[in-house]
């Protein structure tokens, strides 16, 4: 019977060569696309595998999960990317673990994490979540909502905004999740003359197990690959 190592490494390897796939028929290049995977159903021997397969960016939706994880893996090279909606009484203790947070989905969060953050070695990259589907369950930025504060946010310390995140609707198709992803790039277009030079807007964080082929080909630059990476394991 095959371990889950190997599972999981051939699973990894598909993934990639579907991202190249997509890249290619957008005249892009797959290495301009980072894949974070995200361990939310399993643990951390799955994450390890990962880690193994050359997954070295990985994804928790939930911050005792991603400290529960973070701690399992110490000392290995883990850059953890929190992609889930952070409560402001969980940041101070996230962030300190974490390379990256793709959920920046309020303006009041944004003041949380730059305030806990001023502290650390280097300023913390952030991606802005815009509710691009307009899902009153989803969190995240009304995308003019976004327009009008987007300036006082890039003002605050300890953070550097780094770009946009989004998700389909829910229960939408590749095809349906297209207009999603082209609705985020292009609000990234639009804000990113409207802001200082130094201030990139280079990452757009779309696409999850169901829809990710077509984030990339409308510019993703980062996917957030779950199930995809695990099929083939016991439940």
């Amino acid at each position: 019977m095959r371990n889950v190592t190997s599972i999981i490494a051939d699973n990894v390897a598909r993934v990639w060569e579907r991202i190249a796939a997509a890249a290619d028929r957008a005249g892009r290049s797959a290495d301009d696309v980072r894949l974070v995977a995200i361990t939310k159903y399993v643990g951390p021997d799955e994450a390890r595998a990962l880690m193994e397969a050359g997954c070295r960016d990985l994804g928790e939706s939930r911050p005792q999960e991603l400290w529960r994880k973070a701690e399992a893996l110490y000392g290995d090279s883990v850059s953890w990317h929190m992609v889930g909606h952070l409560q402001r009484n969980k940041t101070r203790r996230t962030i300190r673990l974490i390379a990256s947070l793709h959920s920046g989905d309020s303006e009041r969060l944004m003041r949380a994490v730059s305030e806990a953050a001023i502290d650390l070695p280097t300023p913390l990259p952030v991606l802005l979540e815009v509710n691009v589907s307009g899902d009153v369950q989803k969190h995240g930025f009304a995308p003019g909502e976004l327009v009008e504060c987007v300036h006082r946010l890039i003002e605050l310390p300890g953070i550097e905004i780094r770009g946009l995140m989004a998700m389909a609707a829910r229960g939408s198709t590749p095809e349906t999740a297209r207009k999603d992803f082209v609705t985020l790039r292009e609000l990234r277009d639009r804000l990113q003359p409207q802001l200082p030079a130094h201030v990139l807007l280079n990452d757009l964080s779309m696409g999850m197990s169901g829809d990710f082929e077509v984030a990339v080909e409308e510019g993703a630059t980062i996917v957030r690959i779950g199930s995809l990476l695990y099929e083939g394991l016991d439940p």
